[in-house]
C-alpha cells in the first residue's frame, strides 16, 4: 500500500476519530450497568488497572500494525507478513466489524427514534398517561415500537443514510470533520448534564455508590466484568488498525492510545454521573437493569424526577438521547469505514461504490436483525435452517439479532484481539515495532520489554481466559 495514501490531516483529527470509534452506546449503558452490577467503585478501581495493563497495550499494538502497514486491517497483516497465516486475522477483523455494524445499527435506530420522541415531548405525554390500569406506559411504548414491522426499519434507513454520507465524503472531509464536530459536542453536552445532575435528590447516594472505596467487593466476577468491558469498549479486534493506518507519521501512538483510553473512560464515567443521580432520585429503579435502563427506565426516571418542571424534563431527556445518538454514530462511522476501506482498496472500486455495497448489505442484514427482535422474534437460527434437536440450549436457538451478537462478541472478537497481540509479539520484528513506537525516533518509548511481555504472554492468557469464561458461562 502506498505511503501517499490519504490519511487524517491532523493529530487532533486522528485522536478524536480513534476516540469516537471506541465511544458508543456501550459507554452510555453497558458501563453504567457494569458499575451497577459490580459494586460501583469496586468495579471502577479494577477497570482503571485493566485499562493500563490490557486495554492500552492492545490499542498500541493495533495502532502499530495499522500505521506501519499503511493499509486497512484486511490487508495490513498481508503487507507486513506476506504469504502467511496472519492474513486471516485481518479478514476476520473486517468480517466482524461488518457484522457488528449490521446489528449495532438496529440499536442506533432505536436511539434515533427515542431522540425524536424526546424532542417531540412524547415522554411527557407518556408520563401523563400513567394510571392504575396503565402503570408503565414507557415499557409498553418500547415493546410496541420494536414489534412494529416498519418503524424500526425506517429509522435504520435514516441512520445508514447519515453514515453513508459521511463515509462517501472521505477520510478528511467526512470522518475527520464529523468527529471534530461531534466529539466536542458530545463532551460539552455530557458535562452540562452531569453538572445539572448534581442538583438531583439522589446525587449524594449516586456519588457514594460510584466513588466510595469498597475493596471487599472485588472478586473474580468483578475482574472478569471489567476485563470484558475494556475489551469491547476499546473497539479491540474490530479493525481500529484501519484508522491507525490514517495516522500521520509524527503521531505518538503511545500517547494517543492512552488518550483514547482516558477519553473513553471519562465519557463512561460521565454517563454514570448523569444516569445514577437520576436513578437514585426515583424509588424502585435499579442501577443494574441493563439495556432496559436506557429505553424503559430512564424515560420514566426523567419524567418522575422532573415532572413538576416540564421544560426541564424535556430538555434533559432530549439532551441525553442526543448524546446517546452522537456516541453511537461515531462508532458506526468507524465500523462502516473498516469494511468500506477493505472493499475499495482490495477491489479497486471507487469509495462511493464500495460504501454503497456495504450500506446496502448492512441494511439488508439489519432489517432481518431488527425484525427478529419484533415480528420475527419466534424464529430462531435453529428453526430457520431446520436444525435438529441437538441445537436446543445452544446459541443456535437464539433469534438472529442475539445470534450475531453472541458469535461476534464471545467468539470472533476475542480471536481477532488475540491475533493482534500475538502478531505484535511474534509476527513483527523488534525493529518494525520500535520504528512505530518511537515514530522514527521522534519520541521515547521507555517500556518496550514490559510491553512485549504483556502482548506475548499476559494479554493472550487473559483473552483466552475471558473467552472460555464467557462461552462456558462460568461464575465464581
Amino acid at each position: 500500500m502506498s505511503n501517499s495514501r490519504l490519511g487524517f490531516s491532523s493529530k487532533l483529527g486522528g485522536l478524536l476519530a480513534a476516540a469516537g470509534s471506541a465511544i458508543g452506546v456501550g459507554n452510555m449503558w453497558r458501563f453504567p450497568t457494569q458499575l451497577g452490577q459490580n459494586g460501583g467503585s469496586a468495579f471502577l478501581l479494577v477497570y482503571f488497572l485493566i485499562i493500563f495493563v490490557f486495554g492500552v497495550p492492545l490499542l498500541i499494538s493495533e495502532f502499530a500494525i495499522g500505521r506501519h502497514s499503511k493499509a486497512n486491517v484486511g490487508n495490513a497483516y498481508t503487507v507486513l507478513a506476506p504469504n502467511s497465516f496472519w492474513k486471516y486475522i485481518g479478514i476476520a477483523s473486517v468480517t466482524v466489524a461488518f457484522v457488528i455494524f449490521c446489528y449495532y445499527n438496529v440499536v442506533v435506530a432505536w436511539v434515533l427514534f427515542y431522540a425524536v420522541d424526546a424532542v417531540s415531548t412524547t415522554f411527557i405525554q407518556l408520563g401523563n398517561s400513567i394510571t392504575p390500569d396503565n402503570p408503565n406506559p414507557f415499557a409498553n411504548h418500547f415493546t410496541s415500537f420494536i414489534a412494529n414491522p416498519w418503524k424500526p426499519i425506517l429509522c435504520l434507513f435514516f441512520v445508514l443514510a447519515m453514515i453513508h454520507t459521511v463515509i462517501v465524503l472521505g477520510v478528511q472531509k467526512g470522518i475527520e470533520r464529523t468527529c471534530k464536530l461531534l466529539m466536542p459536542t458530545l463532551l460539552i453536552l455530557m458535562i452540562c448534564l452531569a453538572a445539572y445532575a448534581v442538583t438531583m435528590p439522589g446525587a449524594k447516594q449516586a456519588y457514594q455508590f460510584l466513588f466510595s472505596p469498597k475493596f471487599e467487593e472485588i472478586d473474580a466476577n468483578v475482574i472478569v466484568s471489567a476485563l470484558g468491558q475494556c475489551f469491547y469498549s476499546f473497539s479491540i479486534g474490530m479493525g481500529i488498525v484501519t484508522y491507525a493506518s490514517y495516522f500521520r507519521r509524527d503521531v505518538n501512538i503511545e500517547k494517543t492510545a492512552i488518550s483514547v483510553g482516558l477519553i473513553d473512560t471519562f465519557v463512561a464515567i460521565l454517563a454514570g454521573l448523569v444516569i445514577f443521580p437520576a436513578v437514585f432520585s426515583v424509588a424502585g429503579v435499579s442501577p443494574s437493569e441493563g439495556a432496559s435502563l436506557v429505553f424503559v427506565s430512564l424515560p420514566n426516571v426523567f419524567h418522575s424526577a422532573l415532572h413538576h418542571m416540564p421544560f426541564l424534563s424535556w430538555l434533559v431527556s432530549t439532551a441525553f438521547y442526543v448524546i446517546l445518538f452522537l456516541a453511537a454514530i461515531t462508532s458506526c462511522i468507524f465500523l462502516h469505514e473498516v469494511a468500506t476501506a477493505f472493499v475499495y482498496e482490495r477491489t479497486g472500486l471507487s469509495r462511493k461504490k464500495a460504501a454503497t455495497i456495504i450500506t446496502v448489505g448492512a441494511f439488508s442484514i439489519g432489517c432481518v436483525a431488527s425484525l427478529s427482535m419484533g415480528p420475527w422474534s419466534e424464529y430462531s437460527v435453529q428453526s430457520i435452517f431446520s436444525l435438529g434437536e441437538w441445537a436446543n440450549n445452544t446459541f443456535l436457538a437464539m433469534n438472529f439479532f442475539d445470534f450475531l451478537d453472541y458469535v461476534t462478541a464471545k467468539i470472533v472478537l476475542p480471536l481477532t484481539g488475540l491475533g493482534a497481540a500475538l502478531f505484535v509479539g511474534y509476527g513483527m520484528t523488534t525493529h518494525q515495532l520500535w520504528y512505530e513506537l518511537t515514530a522514527q525516533n521522534r519520541y521515547k518509548f521507555r517500556w518496550l520489554h514490559p510491553f512485549l511481555f504483556l502482548v506475548k504472554y499476559v494479554i493472550p492468557v487473559l483473552i483466552i481466559g475471558l473467552m472460555l469464561i464467557q462461552l462456558l458461562e462460568i461464575k465464581f
